[in-house]
């Protein structure tokens, strides 16, 4: 722990110091060590050669803190700092997500940042892509199923219980999710919603994802752990790292299971969640939240620095 002194009267500041009352920037922190053998191993296989390494995080509750508004959910405050300074040391970023990309890029302020040339975000599970190094998105046509699940939704909350604070976002016409965690017993409503929800997603060709008090009904096809594998050929990468938090996530998470199956080193990282214990079961590492995820990302640069 440094000190700190108070000075009176007249002082100088010597060369290389801050001038009074300014804040020096915090150290980076120690980069953790994984509790298993495989993710210390990747660990060390992404130090040993970073240019071909891979780092794919997920974007609510990984970079994101929960909020009930999912609107509302900006990237924690120094997420875009550790992230510039990782980029350019590895050899791409990647964000997977299953908000539609250009909102991610929005939350997440990804956009026109120098050092982020090799980020992608990957929207609505991989179906979307953004780049950062042209600004680019591309998209499929939107599945049809989505827009008849939409109109069909209120009949269908209706029959099963009309619960106050349960409500529907739309994913850009690409998905629709029923919220819980408003209701007065979110996990109650979460349990009773599956059912006809999943009814209602398979009439329509479509399948429900479930999430943290989130029923995601999207087209089928497309997850994380796809996307994942898909970047993961594209760039070459020799070592990877994704970090989640959420049911999600554990396509990506299998994902990197299957990689390290291959002979490619994979580090398994959770966003700790109480919500979400299956994550946390298979992690190499368990972070705190976005905050732990960002101290990771600056220890990882600092490391590679």
């Amino acid at each position: 722990m440094g000190t700190h002194e108070t000075h009176h009267g007249t002082h100088s500041t010597a060369p290389g110091t801050p001038p009074p009352g300014s804040r020096p920037p915090s150290p980076p922190p120690p980069l953790p060590v994984p509790v298993t053998a495989a993710g210390r191993a990747a660990l060390d296989a992404i130090v040993a050669r970073p240019s071909a390494a891979l780092v794919a995080l997920d974007f609510d509750g990984t970079l994101a803190p929960i909020v009930e508004d999912p609107e509302d959910a900006r990237a924690h405050p120094d997420a875009v700092p550790a992230l510039t300074a990782l980029a350019p040391r590895i050899a791409a970023v990647a964000v997977v997500t299953g908000r539609p990309a250009e909102v991610a890029v929005r939350h997440g302020g990804f956009a026109g940042v120098e050092g982020l040339d090799r980020l992608a975000v990957l929207g609505h599970y991989g179906a979307e892509r953004w780049d950062a190094s042209t600004g680019a998105l591309s998209a499929p046509a939107p599945h049809p199923g989505v827009a008849a699940v939409r109109a069909a939704l209120p009949a269908v909350l209706a029959a099963a219980g009309d619960r106050p604070g349960v409500w529907i976002e739309e994913k850009g016409g690409r998905a629709v999710a029923v919220h819980t965690r408003r209701a007065d017993d979110p996990q109650a409503a979460f349990d009773a919603l599956r059912g006809p929800l999943t009814d209602l997603a398979t009439r329509h060709g479509l399948i429900v994802e479930p999430g943290r008090m989130v029923l995601e009904l999207r087209p089928p096809g497309m997850d994380k752990g796809v996307a994942l594998l898909e970047h993961v050929r594209e760039t070459g990468a020799g070592a990877v790292l994704y970090a989640g938090d959420d049911l999600g996530d554990l396509p990506a998470f299998a994902a990197v299971e299957k990689l390290r199956a291959d002979g490619v080193p994979g580090l398994l990282v959770c966003s700790g969640s109480a919500e979400v214990g299956a994550l946390a079961e298979r992690a190499d590492l368990v972070v705190d939240g976005p905050a732990g995820v960002v101290e990771l990302l600056r220890a990882l640069a600092a490391q590679l620095g």
